[in-house]
């Protein structure tokens, strides 16, 4: 799909217009961008591409994600949004990841420049390089040196320093990016699983200063403590760019993943953390990652990135 039209396959909703009051969905909202958009409106852009999850021998099928994703918006009343844009897909051809990257970057960087706060539907996590690209390009345009928080709610440091890149290196090649360019970086990565990470990769995330909490203290227990470690984050952030690594959460909620998760974060811990984010009036740009709809079970996976999706989208 492209930023011309829209694919009516997947922007339909049941239509409750004979019933009162506002009976509106997203579908009967959303509408191409082309050019257009106020400062500070979300746009909607898809990265239809697994082929860093196939690099990292994981199980291909996230490309489909967008779609996905927007098929379970498409029915999400609309309540204080009057309209949505949708900027269509960057896809990725074969193995040509780079380029995918590189072209998502420029597209995020274009939207941004206008005023926009996109939100990104992956795709495999091989998004975030992309989707830092963009950011990037946009601060430089601005002549920005402010410091970016880039928080990543994820079971996985997807830190691994091997090249070419894959889904598992996209927050490596951020950090190097960002030493080499001295551009001001805190990496935090919030659910980590110690399960499904190296003490390589641990020894990683400390050389360059990360900060994380495992998921075990992730839990509704632990709700206001993440939150306060949050809001220390941002009071040291000019910048955020938020990504979420559907990963995270339990694969009970989250079955359609590469990886699903048999701990995870609670749903509710996620998205009071992305509302905390969103408030802060930092938050840049979002990304949704790793959906995998060949993998899903009865739409439970496609429910809960919508739910996160409409969080983020909403005015």
């Amino acid at each position: 799909m492209n930023a011309s039209q829209l694919d009516k396959s997947v922007w339909k909703a049941r239509d409750d217009s004979a019933e009162q009051g506002d009976t509106r969905r997203l579908a009967h909202i959303v509408e191409p961008e082309a050019g257009q958009g106020e400062m500070g409106e979300a746009v909607l852009l898809g990265f239809a591409c697994d082929a860093g999850v196939a690099r990292n021998q994981g199980r291909v099928g996230a490309a489909a994600g967008p779609a996905g994703i927007r098929k379970y918006l498409a029915g999400l009343p609309a309540h204080g949004l009057t309209r949505l844009l949708d900027a269509g897909d960057v896809e990725c051809h074969g193995d040509k990841l780079e380029d995918a990257q590189e072209r998502l970057g420029l597209r995020l960087a274009e939207l941004m420049g206008r005023g926009a706060r996109p939100v990104v539907l992956g795709g495999g996590h091989e998004i975030a390089w992309g989707s830092f690209q963009g950011l990037a390009r946009w601060l430089d345009a601005r002549g920005d040196a402010g410091a970016v928080l880039v928080l990543n709610l994820d079971a996985h440091f997807d830190l691994r320093t091997g090249r070419p890149g894959s889904s598992g290196t996209p927050f490596d090649q951020i950090a190097a990016d960002s030493e080499a360019r001295g551009r001001e970086l805190q990496y935090a990565c919030l659910g980590v699983s110690q399960l499904a990470n190296t003490p390589a990769l641990y020894a990683r995330a400390a050389e360059i200063g990360a900060v994380w909490v495992e998921d075990r203290d992730m839990q509704e227990r632990h709700l206001e403590a993440r939150l306060a470690d949050v809001d220390g984050l941002l009071a040291k952030a000019q910048h955020v760019y938020l990504t979420i690594d559907l990963d995270v959460l339990p694969a009970g909620v989250m079955p359609g993943v590469s990886a699903p998760a048999p701990y995870g974060v609670p749903m509710a811990v996620v998205e009071e953390i992305v509302l905390r984010v969103k408030a802060s009036g930092k938050l840049r740009l979002a990304d949704l990652a790793e959906f995998n709809p060949k993998f899903d079970v009865d739409g439970h996976g496609a429910r809960a990135a919508a739910r996160l999706a409409w969080q983020l989208l909403s005015a």
